[in-house]
């Protein structure tokens, strides 16, 4: 990756733990130096943890717009429009806005910011605050395929990234926004598993976590079916399978998928509101 995008500059209104990480996330892969980073955030402690490692804090939105093309909204929902208001007349049709605010759609930001601004709408999961997040983002307003390109390219230095139709990042909401949480349940149930056959809890914890792992990335780097890699693993008789028929009477499958769906229906049902 380029040490700079295009020479742009990024700043962050709101310098949250998801932020740092975004910008840590930036710095540590290349993609842009730490002197091109710019944040503002009522706490001066956060703003404190982002000039450690050489970005620039200022006071506000405002001088945030004055500084950077890329603005990251990376504030608690409720304020995305006030803080998108208090910049706009800074504002040019220039500037890349990004919400990473949850439930905020495009036309909020539309409406703070005007039609002739480019703005776009990502769903992180909280994986970033390691590099590993799984996010997806939607356009709006004048934002170009570039643009696109461009946030991609600063998401793919955290993880993953992909771009979908804002109808379906109530979907991504329930399926990987609210996935980690899952996933942890999951990992705390094998664990638990574990000590009841007799392992220590340290012990029984980082099995059932490397092992979630360990199969992610199996998924990730093989390409194949998830299927095809239990198959793999369970033979004739043995015990696996006997473990997987265990999962299979008490409806685990059709678990993860009412969670992922109750989880999307809730996502549009806030987003109406």
């Amino acid at each position: 990756m380029p040490s700079k995008i295009d020479g742009k500059k990024v700043g962050f209104v709101g310098a949250g733990a998801m932020a740092e990480a975004l910008a840590r996330g930036f710095v540590d892969k290349k993609v842009i130096e730490s002197t091109d980073i710019w944040c503002c955030d009522p706490s001066k402690s956060r703003m404190d943890v982002f000039t450690e490692f050489g970005a620039n804090a200022v006071k506000d939105g405002p001088e945030i717009a004055q500084n950077v093309d890329i603005i990251f909204i990376s504030v608690k929902p409720q304020y995305v429009g006030v803080v998108i208001k208090e910049m706009k007349p800074h504002l040019t049709g220039k500037h890349i806005m990004v919400s990473i605010a949850a439930g905020i759609p495009l036309s909020v930001m539309k409406d703070a910011a005007g039609e002739d601004k480019k703005i776009i709408r990502v769903m992180p999961n909280t994986p970033c605050l390691v590099g590993e997040v799984a996010s997806a983002m939607c356009l709006g307003g004048r934002a170009t395929e570039e643009d696109s390109k461009i946030i991609k390219t600063l998401f793919s230095a955290v993880g993953f990234c992909c771009v979908v139709d804002e109808k379906l990042l109530s979907a991504v909401t329930g399926l990987s926004g609210s996935g980690p949480a899952y996933v942890f349940v999951m990992i705390e149930a094998m664990a638990d598993g574990g000590v009841k056959a007799g392992l220590p809890r340290d012990i029984a914890q980082q099995l059932a976590a490397q092992t979630v792992f360990g199969s992610a990335k199996m998924v990730l780097q093989t390409g194949k079916h998830p299927g095809q890699l239990k198959d793999m693993v369970t033979s004739p008789a043995g015990t696996t399978i006997a473990g997987v028929h265990e999962l299979e009477k008490v409806g685990v499958r059709a678990a993860f998928m009412n969670a992922v769906t109750v989880a999307a229906n809730k996502a549009d049902s806030l987003a109406s509101i």
